[in-house]
């Protein structure tokens, strides 16, 4: 009897590479997709690596690809744009053993910038797509994937989303194919991409993806359920599950390839019902192809375009329900915070005193963007902090950035931090960086980088230094300080901010959460010496509470014991004790 197995979705698709027979991973940390690389790199038959950004992923998996093994790339939506320019290049050139990307999108925005729509990007990159409903299809599809890939010569994208991600299913389990390697053959008409040898592959790419819209109606991801034919969806993903719950007796057509659309087959689903409605999530991505054929269906006109769909809506929306959501307990709202004893509150702290805006990058340290620290004024993408503070240099001159930094995490700053203060090095900009240096990706889990010393499997390998790399770009005047080194830090601030040259301040602390990372004491109130001045609480440490009598109580269970509160306490109304 098969082994079954419940397992989150990124588990499942982990598995399903491994099952596969990938002998290559490489992936950069990003909710959704994190899981991902941590369940794979479980096993031992399978290369796997944290990668410095989305880009270099992809390319490490088109490398092991062409050299004639499985391999995979993963990332969630916005790394994708990263990794952009070798993936519609490597559309163009095919593969030599399957190649995979697996890229999770965020529906509803519960971790990311925007709620881009990876079947955009796969249209206009002309590589073809494959999405999931459950975990059993997670591990299926992948395994499939690789299959497309090597019979179609194509890089294939399995797209995820959050829920799918992070919901757990039934998955049965089965046994490692090996795939034995293709031996290398050097074909530079098919892996140079001059402009020549390109004209000739988007011939190709088109015929292929004309072959794979015809064959799509054997695929065994795409399937029509008739039920009752007067009403009928072409859905896919998670949209699916929720239309066969609110729907069970309805036709549906669900696809498991959503690029390229299997037309016949949809067109004969079309044929078949008498009301067709498209329930897919974000972009109108099926709906638009299918209206364009010139089949009548209902889609974005009554579902939105903006977050992520749930049953309810089907019931809304078609039933005319009256739908009670479940009341969330009434209880204060308050809006995210950094942890306790967090190294990233200490830096904020001293740029609210001095007044100075921060253009911010991709991490914990966003949330320096709300109150009570309310310092960082900008957050784009990763990088962008030291990109945008010389983009207003050279709109605004040098005096304006004076009262300016850059603040970006250790993890951003190896990612793409290292080519936008090339640029200013090189531009001859004058802003001051802060790299608030926590010894972790600490948003998406605590993953390492290129600047920890150890690597996904657990090797401990050479630490990039941050520092000697500023330096030997050019950068004469870079300071590494503690971060809980209020005096020193405020000091090297001011200092650096009227360089008129680039300058780089490292703060040095590791994120309050990293395993092995002990604090043997707790900051405890002195009531007697306590003036009730509130300046112990201005950085807003979610272990201080006000009391009613205007003295402050610290939770004992939350504090970190980092100091911040003792060391702006002007009364010494704050002390040290041990655990």
């Amino acid at each position: 009897m098969a082994e079954k197995k419940i397992m989150l979705g990124n588990e499942a698709i982990a598995r399903g590479a491994y099952e596969a027979g990938v002998k290559v991973s490489a992936a950069y940390p990003g909710t959704p997709s994190t899981e991902i690389s941590e369940s794979i790199v479980k096993y031992d038959e399978v290369y796997a690596e944290w990668s410095p950004n989305e880009k270099v992923a992809m390319e490490v998996a088109i490398g092991a690809s062409i050299s004639g093994v499985r391999a995979m790339a993963s990332m969630k939506h916005v790394g994708v744009n990263v990794a952009s320019d070798p993936l519609y290049t490597a559309s163009y050139t095919g593969v030599g053993r399957g190649l995979v990307l697996v890229a999770a999108d965020d529906p509803g925005l519960y971790s990311s910038q925007n709620e881009q729509d990876t079947r955009c990007v796969a249209r206009a990159a002309q590589v073809p797509v494959l999405e999931p409903s459950d975990s059993q299809e997670a591990k299926d599809f992948m395994k499939f994937a690789f299959e497309m890939s090597e019979k179609y010569d194509t890089p294939v994208i399995v797209r995820t989303t959050t829920r799918l991600s992070h919901s757990q299913g039934m998955v049965v389990l089965e046994e490692r194919q090996e795939v034995p390697d293709k031996p290398y053959e050097r074909n530079i008409g098919k892996f140079v991409m001059m402009p020549g040898m390109a004209k000739g592959r988007h011939v190709y790419v088109e015929k292929r993806m004309e072959a794979m819209s015809e064959d799509g109606g054997g695929f065994f991801v795409n399937r029509a359920e008739y039920r009752d034919t007067s009403i009928g969806f072409i859905t896919s993903g998670i949209p699916y599950q929720y239309v066969r719950e609110v729907f069970p007796e309805a036709s549906v057509l669900k696809l498991g390839m959503v690029n390229p659309l299997p037309r016949k087959m949809i067109e004969e689903f079309a044929s078949k019902v008498d009301k067709l409605y498209i329930f897919e999530e974000l972009e109108p991505v099926i709906e638009e192809q299918v209206k364009s054929w010139g089949i009548e269906a209902a889609g974005k006109e009554i579902f939105t375009r903006q977050g992520e769909y749930s049953a309810n809506m089907l019931r809304r929306i078609l039933l005319s329900e009256e739908v009670t959501e479940a009341q969330a307990a009434q209880v204060p709202a308050r809006p995210p915070i950094l942890c306790p004893g967090c190294p990233h509150r200490s830096v904020f702290s001293v740029l609210k005193k001095l007044k100075i805006h921060a253009a911010g990058d991709i991490g914990c340290y966003t949330l320096g963007a709300v109150a009570p620290l309310s310092v960082i004024d900008t957050t784009i993408c990763m990088g962008a902090s030291i990109s945008s503070l010389h983009g207003m240099e050279m709109a605004k001159g040098k005096e304006y950035v004076k009262n300016w930094v850059a603040v970006i995490g250790d993890s951003t700053f190896m990612h793409t931090g290292v080519n936008s203060l090339m640029n200013t090095v090189y531009n001859q900009g004058t802003g001051t960086v802060i790299i608030v240096d926590n010894s972790t990706t600490g948003m998406t889990g605590h993953q390492d980088h290129a600047a920890t010393g150890k690597t996904l499997k657990g090797k401990t390998v050479p630490a990039i230094s941050i520092y000697h790399f500023c330096k030997a770009i050019g950068i004469e005047h870079v300071v590494e300080v503690d971060a809980f080194d209020l005096p020193l830090l405020e000091k090297v601030i001011q200092e650096e901010t009227e360089r008129d040259e680039v300058s780089v301040i490292i703060t040095k602390a590791p994120c309050v959460l990293l395993k092995g990372n002990h604090f043997p004491d707790v900051c405890v109130p002195v009531p007697e010496k306590c003036k009730k001045c509130g300046a112990c609480l201005k950085p807003g440490c979610p272990a201080l509470t006000k009391k009613e009598d205007g003295s402050i109580a610290i939770d004992a269970t939350m504090c970190n014991g980092c100091g911040l509160c003792m060391q702006l306490c002007p009364f010494d109304a704050i002390a040290k004790e041990p655990k």
